[in-house]
């Protein structure tokens, strides 16, 4: 147990971090994460390294929006569709090669927890907006609003960064 917490603790922490931005509750995920890891290890059945640590990133991905749910901290800011269905959706992808990771994290964390998590799950985990509604218990076009919001916030808050560095 001992072996697999150290080989994974890292990565694990990112993916908590991305979603649960306070410390002391990103660790309490954490712990539970490992509790369900440790529980549900013999039964299942290996198929290699990639296939293991992506159970190993669902569970962690999954505990966090569970604490999220069961917190009332997973609020999403309502849009108009009309105006968003007006937007160009293909508008700016925030230049995150301009900054560090470390404040790209940082600004992740500063999101608003919807747009915060449907940005993880839609970039990070590489779900559908289809499969986001379906785990959020929301409309398609509500995890597509978040997804857009969340990369224009982005977007604005790196121009501010990069013109600060100038």
């Amino acid at each position: 147990m001992s072996e697999l917490y150290q080989m994974y603790i890292g990565e694990l922490s990112s993916v908590c971090y991305r979603y649960v931005p306070n410390n002391d509750d990103a660790k309490d995920v954490l712990q539970n994460s490992f509790v369900k890891i440790f529980t549900a290890i013999p039964s299942l059945e290996y198929r290699g390294e990639e296939a293991f640590k992506g159970w190993l990133i669902r569970i962690v991905a999954n505990e966090a929006l569970a604490f999220l749910r069961e917190k009332k901290k997973l609020l999403f800011v309502e849009h108009d569709d009309a105006k968003l269905q007006q937007a160009n959706m293909a508008d700016e992808v925030p230049d995150t090669e301009r900054i560090s990771a470390d404040q790209l994290h940082q600004l992740i964390s500063e999101l608003p927890d919807g747009y915060r998590t449907v940005l993880n799950l839609y970039v990070f985990e590489n779900y559908s907006h289809r499969q986001i509604a379906e785990l959020l218990g929301i409309k398609e076009s509500t995890s597509a609003s978040q997804l857009y919001y969340a990369k224009q916030w982005l977007a604005r808050r790196i121009k501010e960064i990069i013109i600060d560095k100038e």
